[in-house]
């Protein structure tokens, strides 16, 4: 049975709204978690419609949806194209991802997610991964621990981050969250404690999830496989994912400038629907979560 506690959805209008469902469109939901957003999107199918849900969490196969119409994946929205195909499916008319950690995963202690528990060392979306927080704190060298804590968590301490780490588990193993906050204590002081932790475990976890990869494949497969017309409706919480999301709609790029033709035009794969979108005051009171929410439509030319 889906609960809605599992995930509260956020901008759960909007994100749907901005795929323009077809009543008998094919459409994608790459992150099913509890299925608000699935569930929204069922409502505006006709008989022939079709969803697919992705979701590498076992947890999240509980809340499958009791209709014909919808599939459930069990795998990593990095092989969407790979999965779709299996089911006989080339090309979709919009797919709707809302990245980041579900609230059920920051609510389960011992999952690691939350810096508001303790708990051992994990941190992964799919317990089937073979890398953890574990690996990450007491295995890395101190040049990657530095590049994680930096491009992942902008911790300008990165450095400082990093050579604690190397020095304290020379001492003794690192297991639980508690252990590295203590190590950590003197980088986190009261008035910015909250917000340093957050991107400390921010920057293991997206290294743990390889995070930053995935959206990326995901979204160069999301070009091949939307249909003409195609839409796709993306909620990001960061600013390393929205910049990647927000070049990827500008230009289908991450890096560099897309080609002139020859009357000095720019081609590009899509075309941005409105504006930036974010919670309302009301939205963000009832859901502490979805503060930081960004949503971005696309539409394939």
């Amino acid at each position: 049975m889906m609960t809605m506690e599992y995930h509260n959805p956020v901008l759960l209008s909007a994100t749907v709204d901005g795929l323009d469902i077809k009543p008998d469109g094919i459409y994608v939901d790459v992150t099913f978690g509890g299925g608000g957003h699935s569930k929204e999107i069922m409502k505006r199918l006709g008989p022939n419609g079709k969803l697919f849900g992705f979701d590498q969490d076992e947890d999240a196969f509980t809340n499958a949806l009791p209709d014909e119409r919808f599939v459930l994946i069990p795998e990593n929205f990095r092989y969407i194209k790979r999965f779709l195909r299996f089911h006989n499916v080339k090309s979709v008319d919009g797919i709707l991802a809302d990245l980041g950690v579900s609230s059920h995963q920051f609510d389960v202690p011992e999952r690691g997610f939350s810096t508001r528990f303790d708990a051992e060392l994990d941190m992964r979306m799919s317990k089937k991964n073979d890398l953890d927080a574990f690996k990450v704190v007491n295995e890395y060298d101190e040049a990657n621990l530095k590049r994680v804590f930096l491009d992942y968590g902008e911790l300008k301490i990165a450095p400082a981050l990093a050579r604690t780490i190397i020095e304290a588990r020379e001492k003794k193993t690192i297991k639980t969250t508690d252990e590295l906050k203590l190590i950590l204590s003197k980088f986190l002081p009261d008035q910015f404690k909250n917000k340093i932790l957050a991107q400390i475990y921010q920057a293991i976890r997206i290294e743990v999830n390889q995070e930053m990869d995935v959206l990326k494949e995901f979204l160069e497969q999301s070009l091949e496989i939307l249909n003409t017309g195609g839409r796709l409706s993306i909620i990001s919480y960061h600013s390393l994912e929205d910049r990647l999301v927000k070049r990827f709609m500008k230009n289908g790029m991450f890096e560099g400038e897309p080609e002139r033709d020859f009357y000095g035009n720019f081609s590009v794969p899509f075309k941005t629907i409105g504006k930036l979108i974010v919670p309302d005051e009301a939205e963000i009171k009832s859901n502490n979560r979805a503060r930081s929410a960004k949503l971005r439509i696309a539409e394939k030319r």
